[in-house]
């Protein structure tokens, strides 16, 4: 069995070598990558993203991350696409092709084909003497000193870069041409990401039911109430405008407070001008709110009419925490 020194420094080793040619990659950013970009912002089509082996792999990852942030984009397999994927490639569209040596056969056999449709190409490999860089339009450079494998064959640290390549592609895109939280909302409609950027209070409000007592009504029938609407909680209104709240906490505390409670209202035991938040707010801004608070419930409020209870349960159910 290894022990933890000889496995951790291992580790410790591989992330300081990929560190360091990340690190490196800024110093290889030039005008190539300032014309690339603006290649794809004036592009009328989409981006296709290709690869072999590993560079496959963070090809699909690069796709998905332009997609996801308003550059429409699509995956093709390098080795597909010389046996009959190429009709992916429309006339507008420009592609990027990812080989750290840029000279593997099914490179070398699509950058021709890709050339004679006049789409731009964009190469990103970290050898500029290659069959890719020599004849893309535009060249990212991903050269790296060595893979973090100690034989220097696993692509590690290339993959690594190109990655990190296509994240600095993707955001410059997404910052030039505006892109918002909103926007990513739009493309993230079903995560918890998405959720936070577009899920209301007047969402969670409507799923909920609507504890409500006025300020006479007696003890007894503020419990059932809480009871049974199943929210801890009931708002105390008069003219359906909020002007308490009692918890169930209020109700402990009224047992331990007095012998009979048979006299007692509403009115005795709520909390004037509880917290309260707009129905028109995001969920976040509740979720926000209750931590800053240290409460579970907030009461939700269309202009100064009591609409309902959102409560921590809800944004958990969502996946806002």
């Amino acid at each position: 069995m290894t022990d933890t020194k000889t496995i951790l420094a291992i580790a410790e080793k591989t992330i300081a070598t990929e560190s360091a040619a990340i690190a490196n990659l800024s110093s290889l950013l030039n005008e190539e990558f300032s014309n690339a970009v603006n290649c794809i912002l004036e592009s009328k089509g989409r981006v296709i993203v290709s690869g072999i082996g590993k560079s496959a792999i963070i090809a699909t990852k690069i796709a998905a991350t332009l997609n996801s942030t308003g550059t429409p984009s699509i995956f093709m397999h390098a080795g597909d696409a010389i046996h009959g994927d190429l009709g992916t490639i429309q006339e507008n569209d420009v592609v990027i092709c990812i080989s750290r040596s840029g000279s593997t056969p099914e490179i070398k056999m699509l950058v021709p084909l890709i050339k004679r449709g006049a789409n731009k190409l964009i190469g990103m490999t970290g050898n500029l003497d290659s069959y890719l860089a020599q004849h893309a339009d535009f060249v990212l450079n991903t050269f790296v000193e060595k893979e973090a494998c100690p034989n220097n064959l696993a692509p590690t640290t290339s993959t690594t870069a190109q990655l990190v390549m296509g994240d600095a592609l993707a955001i410059c895109l997404l910052e030039i041409k505006g892109f918002t939280s909103s926007d990513f909302a739009k493309y993230h409609p079903g995560g918890a990401l998405g959720k936070r950027l577009y899920l209301k209070v007047s969402d969670l409000v409507s799923t909920n039911q609507k504890p409500d007592v006025q300020s006479d009504t007696p003890v007894k029938k503020v419990i059932v109430e809480i009871s049974e609407k199943m929210l801890g909680v009931t708002a105390v209104t008069e003219n359906d405008e909020i002007i308490g709240i009692i918890t169930d906490g209020d109700i402990r505390r009224m047992l331990n407070r007095y012998d009979n409670i048979s006299g007692l209202t509403a009115r005795d035991i709520m909390t004037s001008n509880p917290k309260t938040i707009s129905v028109d707010q995001l969920a976040i801004e509740a979720l926000k709110l209750m931590q800053n608070k240290g409460i579970s419930q907030l009461l939700g409020v269309e202009g100064k009419k009591y609409s309902g209870v959102v409560h921590l349960h809800n944004l958990i159910n969502e996946g806002i925490i």
